[in-house]
């Protein structure tokens, strides 16, 4: 089983979740059920993907109470708002059959109306106080929008969801989250970014970097595990996606061997600085894209 990191409210929460960002909604509850019964105990989701009724139907044909998952969503642009957001939750919790989320987040800064998030997250302070998620967070926000969204807030976010591998990994974000006692969770965290389709065809892939592919060779694992391995190993939270059931077991089977220090720092040295995502501080049209409530 995973480990599980401890959140800044006292919540645990598993190191290891599974990620459904671009799983085709067919594809989706047949992904989940695999992961849960390979041993994932944690689901992240999101309004935008458009598959939260999917995750919710995974669960179930898990044979899974959905108390038993650490069910993590997150609160479209076009959601934010103080009265939005709290509809938002309804919409949510009804797609995923379940009362209570245990870690609802902002799914971006969104600086160009940066009232509204702030109203956003000051829902979020609400749906926490009145027991309907366990735990608040935000995503994609970099140091700039953290030091906004605290001056204007009460409740310290506990997680802060980022692009991060070892192509990307962000390191004042990552110093902006500890000194609030903000736990870091990695998005794309082997890099799948950096390979999608459409994102870019000139991009290098992080799987097939030689230094990974070398320390990996000396361990007999895969890029993809000893990606996981770093990222957990530095008590970060991580979330790869996969429909594939092999590679779904493979990215969960990396808590039986280490890498040493040296590993560590070599693949830390890989860092370009260079985001293969969108950036955070640039509006688009897709802030608009309504979600619907059912």
């Amino acid at each position: 089983m995973t480990p599980e990191l401890m959140l800044n409210n006292g919540v645990s929460m598993p190191a290891l979740g599974f990620g459904v960002f671009q799983s085709p909604p067919e594809e989706t509850a047949a992904a989940v059920e695999t992961a849960l019964k390979v041993g994932y105990r944690h689901v992240d989701t999101a309004a935008a993907y458009g598959n939260e009724r999917q995750v919710g139907e995974g669960i179930r044909r898990a044979g899974l109470d959905p108390a038993e998952v650490f069910l993590e969503t997150k609160v479209w642009v076009s959601d934010y708002g103080y009265d939005q957001t709290l509809h938002a939750f309804e919409k949510a919790t009804r797609k995923l059959g379940v009362d209570r989320l245990d870690l609802l987040i902002l799914h971006q800064p969104a600086p160009d109306r940066f009232d509204r998030t702030i109203a956003a997250y000051r829902a979020l302070e609400k749906l926490l106080a009145d027991g309907r998620v366990r735990a608040i967070g935000v995503s994609n926000f970099r140091r700039p929008h953290l030091d906004e969204l605290l001056a204007a807030t009460t409740v310290v976010p506990a997680v802060n969801q980022i692009e991060l591998h070892p192509y990307f990994s962000q390191p004042d974000v990552q110093r902006a989250d500890a000194e609030h006692g903000i736990l870091t969770q990695a998005w794309s965290p082997i890099g799948g970014i950096t390979f999608y389709p459409g994102w870019g065809e000139e991009r290098r892939s992080v799987l097939e970097d030689p230094a990974i592919g070398a320390i990996a060779a000396g361990h007999g694992r895969s890029p993809a595990q000893v990606m996981l391995r770093w990222q957990v190993q530095h008590g970060r939270s991580a979330i790869p996606k996969s429909t594939n059931p092999g590679r779904i077991l493979e990215n969960f089977s990396v808590f039986d061997f280490e890498l040493t220090a040296e590993e560590m720092s070599r693949i830390d040295a890989l860092d370009t600085g260079v985001r293969n995502g969108p950036d955070p501080d640039i509006a688009r049209e897709v802030f608009e894209m309504v979600i619907p409530d059912a």
